[in-house]
């Protein structure tokens, strides 16, 4: 079993438990911004990731690092939802956690997100058509964006829904094609 697989394995009890918890408590709206401030916080400061992520730190001062970081930016709950995650020595799987939490989170709201990679950003009008075939592609009633910049791109796009995986970029037609002419 690989790695990433356990990981998912450890990650999706506590992510249940806290959708759970958030419907249970009618905290919803909050828990979701609440999250998406945490996971923006540890993708811009990698400072912040490493200590968070590095076993040697004592729990105690982590639990004292996040109590005075985030106590009057999120609610209640999620802080005493993260200092327990410290204490059984989980916190280094927040990032993954929030990833699932917002996984089910989606489903539950029957939201479809779309991971999408560009050479250069979509304009509002490009992203609603795209949102609006996406909605048609796979039933759902709400699709949500996420927008990636990928210079490496020629042009065109890749487009991630789940495991499935749509490749218009010019990068994967070349690839496709070289795939096509040597099996000739």
């Amino acid at each position: 079993m690989s790695s990433q697989n356990a990981n998912d394995k450890i990650a999706l009890p506590y992510a249940e438990a806290l959708l759970e918890c958030a419907i249970e408590k009618k905290i919803i709206d909050d828990m979701n911004s609440d999250l998406t401030s945490i996971k923006n916080l540890l993708d811009e400061s990698s400072d912040f990731k490493i200590f968070v992520n590095n076993p040697l730190t004592a729990k105690e001062v982590k639990k004292n690092v996040i109590t005075k970081l985030l106590s009057n930016q999120v609610n209640n709950f999620l802080l005493i939802f993260l200092l327990i995650l410290v204490d059984r020595r989980r916190i280094s799987l927040i990032n993954l956690i929030i990833d699932k939490y917002f996984d089910l989170a989606y489903k539950l709201d029957s939201i479809t997100i779309a991971n999408i990679s560009t050479s250069v950003a979509l304009t509002e009008a490009q992203q609603e058509a795209l949102i609006n075939k996406l909605k048609n592609m796979t039933s759902s009633q709400t699709v949500k964006l996420e927008m990636n910049i990928d210079t490496s791109l020629l042009g065109g796009f890749i487009i991630q829904i789940g495991s499935k995986v749509i490749d218009t970029s010019l990068a994967g037609k070349l690839k496709n094609m070289a795939f096509y002419l040597s099996k000739i």
